[in-house]
């Protein structure tokens, strides 16, 4: 990494690609602060890839998360309440990749004798940068890094004398209302999560299987602007579709079977999920009639949601509109959760509702997304009558994002 590289490197800035302005992520850095100066925390060390993508626009395909012990992930940024800007830590794989996709002033890169393992490297330099003080506050609920790795950055800071806290909600909160920039990324995808379904709605015909079905509709997306999304979507036909989370096989689909498909349109990472139900050949009239009186809720939903609104009020009324229609006692779940900026391999968002969880006074709030899941066991082992829509909260309406029908689509067998 010598010539070639530092001409590489040079040039980097030259190519500087960003899904927001400069101004877009300042103001998430001073509200980070603020919140960090308001729980008396001194420096944040920030590991998680959603984390570090909103503060620096970083985005790669690895994050060392299952990798071998060769490979630990210990690069992140480090936030001090109390200067401007932050230190992005990377190895030097990473290093024009740093500097051509983030807003990153100061990118420290790991030396190429530690080039693998950067922890002692950071804890020098923030050391020399006088910011080892205080209450550190680290993200011990992301799967990034792995407990070894976590536990070894917390015998480090508290060995250079700090108080280790878990700051994982710290930004998780500031995380979940939205900017006018990151609802609009919220509205692509939810275009682009339309596009992927009419596509797997095309590919469903007898003879085909799951996986074509999933390609066919991930090439659609990409095509329309789309990037892969933080789940891989199950398509599900067949005896699983009474199953809601398998991926998708190589099984074949067959006349008289319903399939479901679980899908998030992803824009600048952020997501909006929907699923839908489609049946090949006619189906029975107790199978159609179950999925289209469970569907009927979202009429209720969309009626009645808007910014402020307490969470319980909406979860009474789909509760009552269930039990009016005799399907509760054959609920798999009625809820919902935070969806935003998401990396493999979850884009459950932090925020979750539903009547076993939520408390009283907790409200949707404007410049919010979550989606709302409807899902029943449907009669004759049929499958689930699975459906799931995208709620959006402005500053002031809340709608429902998705224009695909929620009615079981009957397909040509």
């Amino acid at each position: 990494m010598k010539k070639n590289f530092q001409e590489a490197l040079a040039a980097a800035p030259d190519f500087k690609s960003l899904p927001f302005p400069e101004d877009e992520f300042s103001s998430r850095l001073q509200r980070l602060r603020k919140e960090m100066q308001a729980q008396k925390i001194d420096l944040l060390f920030l590991s998680s890839p959603e984390s570090i993508f909103y503060l620096t626009g970083f985005q790669c395909e690895w994050y060392q998360a299952q990798s071998g012990r060769a490979f630990p992930p210990t690069s992140g940024l480090a936030v001090s309440a109390d200067r401007e800007g932050f230190i992005h830590f990377e190895t030097p794989s990473e290093a024009i990749l740093s500097h051509v996709s983030t807003v990153s002033k100061d990118i420290r890169i790991f030396p190429l004798d530690a080039r693998r393992d950067g922890q002692t490297f950071i804890l020098q330099e923030l050391r020399a940068a006088g910011m080892l003080k205080g209450k550190v506050g680290l993200e011990r609920y992301s799967y990034r890094p792995n407990p070894v790795i976590s536990d070894k950055y917390v015998a480090a800071f508290e060995g250079a004398g700090l108080e280790v806290v878990d700051a994982t909600d710290l930004l998780r909160k500031l995380r979940r209302t939205k900017s006018p920039l990151e609802m609009q990324c919220v509205e692509e995808a939810s275009r682009i999560a339309d596009i992927g379904m009419k596509a797997a709605m095309a590919a469903i015909r007898p003879g085909v299987t799951e996986l074509e079905v999933f390609g066919e509709m991930i090439a659609a997306m990409t095509k329309a602007g789309g990037e892969f999304p933080g789940i891989l979507p199950p398509v599900m036909s067949g005896f699983r579709a009474n199953c809601s989370h398998p991926i998708a096989s190589r099984r074949v689909i067959q006349k008289g079977e319903r399939v479901n498909v679980d899908v998030s349109g992803v824009y600048n990472r952020y997501h909006s999920n929907i699923c839908r139900g489609f049946y090949v050949g006619e189906p029975p009239k107790a199978v159609l009639d179950f999925h289209n009186r469970s569907v009927g809720v979202f009429k209720l939903i969309e009626e009645m949601i808007r910014p402020g609104m307490e969470v319980q009020s909406l979860l009474k009324a789909v509760t009552d509109y269930y039990k009016d229609e005799g399907l509760l006692e054959e609920s798999y779940w009625s809820g919902g959760y935070e969806l935003g900026i998401a990396f493999p391999p979850d884009w459950v968002g932090a925020f979750i509702y539903d009547n076993s969880i939520t408390k009283p006074g907790e409200t949707f709030d404007p410049m919010t997304v979550v989606n709302h899941e409807c899902v029943f066991f449907g009669p004759q082992k049929s499958g689930l009558a699975f459906t799931i829509e995208t709620l959006i909260f402005n500053q002031s309406k809340g709608r429902i994002a998705s224009k695909f029908p929620r009615e079981l689509q009957i397909l040509a067998a």
